[in-house]
């Protein structure tokens, strides 16, 4: 328990940006599960679309370090590659 005056206030900006960045990471699994059900489903176009839809959140996410940078591109690599299955 805090007991400080600036311990609470810490403790009350570490809660609020606790819950701001579980929803930015939400926000990521979504637009992953989105590409994924494209994949799955077979449907090419929308799989790129859904692709190209998610690139942006994944990196900007990247950049305000809610998820790693290399998780980042390792989710992009690998729906690409999955993108690419499709194709061929």
């Amino acid at each position: 328990m805090a007991n400080t005056s600036q311990a609470r206030k810490r403790a009350r900006q570490g809660e609020s940006r606790r819950r701001h960045n579980a929803s930015f990471r939400s926000m990521v699994r979504t637009s992953l599960k989105k590409v994924i059900a494209a994949i799955e489903s077979g449907d090419a176009e929308k799989a790129t679309a859904a692709y190209n839809d998610a690139v942006p959140i994944i990196d900007r996410m990247a950049d305000k370090g809610i998820i790693n940078k290399n998780k980042a591109a390792r989710h992009k690599s690998r729906l690409n590659a999955g993108i690419k299955a499709l194709k061929a």
